[in-house]
């Protein structure tokens, strides 16, 4: 059976919203809404449907939403009122899963307040993946799932290079796991590799653990 394509709306169309919708579009049905006509006629032969909303106005949010999405995204510019009202909004229409852009932490915590399920940083994110990029140029990614646990994206040290995972023995060494490795060469990702999977230099990393054990990890030359 078909898996059903998720219904999303994204709400102001930034560099970021525009991002986040034509991404998205690749799997899931999109709608998007700005008050920019130009940024609506750029993207809306990449998405579903593009349209002219003030999503501040309960009313036009109503004509186009309604409980059958899935989730929203709501990244609205500089205006803290115009974001707070429009989740307050597509809490009251029955939007189940809400991703509202934040400024600050003060306006994040009002998002989370009126009904925000999840927060979002973009620049306060960017910025700690970029300061870790710096502090150790083999990172190549970062995602915390927990206050103390994350999965960590990293290019191998030379040590690693030419040996099987099993012949690392990452788990016992370093208490992280190896859930997957990005194939540069041939162009690919091996999720969840065998023991016998030997680590080359052009591959990349995919392991969770205790960010403890990850910092250890990639302190690795």
């Amino acid at each position: 059976m078909k898996k059903q394509r998720k219904r999303i709306v994204v709400i102001g169309l930034g560099q970021f919203g525009r991002s986040i919708a034509r991404k998205l579009a690749e799997s899931c049905e999109v709608v998007v809404m700005d008050m920019n006509h130009l940024v609506i006629n750029d993207i809306a032969d990449h998405v579903e449907l593009a349209l002219r909303v003030d999503a501040r106005d309960f009313a036009s949010l109503a004509s186009v939403i309604n409980r059958d999405f899935d989730e929203a995204v709501v990244s609205i510019g500089e205006i803290f009122e115009a974001s707070i009202l429009c989740v307050l909004h597509l809490k009251k229409l029955g939007v189940p899963i809400i991703h509202a852009k934040a400024l600050n932490d003060d306006h994040g915590k009002i998002l989370a307040a009126v009904g925000a399920t999840n927060v979002i940083f973009p620049e306060h994110d960017s910025a700690l993946r970029l300061a870790r990029h710096i502090d150790n140029p083999n990172l190549m990614d970062f995602v915390e799932l927990s206050d103390d646990t994350s999965v960590m994206e990293v290019a191998p040290p030379d040590s690693f290079c030419g040996k099987t995972l099993l012949e690392l023995d990452l788990r016992r060494k370093f208490g992280v796991y190896v859930i997957a490795v990005r194939e540069i060469i041939p162009g690919r990702t091996v999720v969840v590799p065998g023991p016998d999977f030997v680590v080359k230099d052009s591959d990349s990393l995919v392991v969770v653990g205790q960010v403890s054990a990850l910092q250890k990890l990639e302190s690795l030359d």
